[in-house]
């Protein structure tokens, strides 16, 4: 019987290639990662961050009795509630309550003095953010063309200046129009007319309760900022008005 033959198993000389293929992969990897992080999104990185702080929040201010940990605005279903600027416009906490609770008041002292008065739907008070804003209908504190405060809207003028002048901050008043050309009056046209309303209610602010003029400003918009349309009579009426508007200044700020 012959004898079985055993033949030499081959070496595989090229095993280091599984080696050489993995160190490839992981350095492709690598490479991959670095460049991903060296492109950061800084606009979706400060949202992250800022959706961190602001995770803390609850409805309000951060629950009851409690102030949040980081300021900012209360968080609705888990996330930042949307605003119309970005992400350094957002309004601080604080300064939207101390807006809120001085409407409240401007609004009580309103309701008991006008009462079921119609000069009642004369002013009405808003909070927008950081913003709190006295919209004056012109057609109550104004006669039609005219600049001159009626005589019978300034103890209603005289309530709101009071609140607002214990406050230091800086006060802008503002005047608006509807599109409607004017005719007839010495202004030439609603851009004299908003301005000269806006200065009248300045000028009785510093005259009669010695607001400081270094807070005031006055500025006239025409037509040009809406609030409804001016195809009805009713957005007319809502477009003619005279605004005073004050930014809560975080505490510890200079209002000027």
């Amino acid at each position: 019987m012959a004898k079985r033959q055993i033949h030499e198993e081959h070496e595989n000389h090229e095993r280091w290639l599984v080696s050489y293929a993995d160190f490839i992969t992981l350095l492709f990897a690598f490479f991959v990662v670095m460049y991903s992080i060296s492109r950061v999104d800084n606009k979706r990185m400060a949202t992250v961050v800022t959706s961190i702080k602001f995770a803390l929040h609850f409805q309000g201010t951060g629950g009851i009795d409690k102030m949040p940990i980081f300021e900012g605005p209360p968080t609705e279903g888990g996330k930042c509630k949307e605003t119309r600027g970005g992400v350094n416009d957002v309004p601080k906490t604080r300064q939207r309550a101390a807006a809120e609770a001085l409407r409240k008041k401007i609004d009580k002292r309103l309701s008991r003095y006008l009462q079921l008065r119609p000069e009642r739907a004369a002013v009405q008070v808003d909070v927008e953010h950081d913003h709190l804003t006295v919209r004056m209908s012109a057609s109550h504190f104004f006669d039609p063309s005219a600049a001159a405060i009626r005589p019978e809207m300034i103890p209603v003028l005289d309530v709101i200046a009071e609140e607002l002048m214990g406050l230091g901050l800086p006060l802008r008043v503002e005047g608006h129009t509807d599109d409607t050309r004017v005719t007839g009056t010495r202004f030439r046209d609603n851009w004299e007319l908003s301005s000269s309303r806006a200065a009248a209610v300045a000028a009785y602010l510093q005259g009669a309760h010695k607001f400081d003029g270094r807070l005031l400003g006055a500025a006239g918009y025409a037509s040009t900022r809406p609030i409804a349309s001016n195809t009805d009579a009713a957005g007319r009426e809502a477009n003619r008005r005279v605004e005073m508007v004050v930014t809560m200044v975080p505490e510890g700020e200079a209002p000027f």
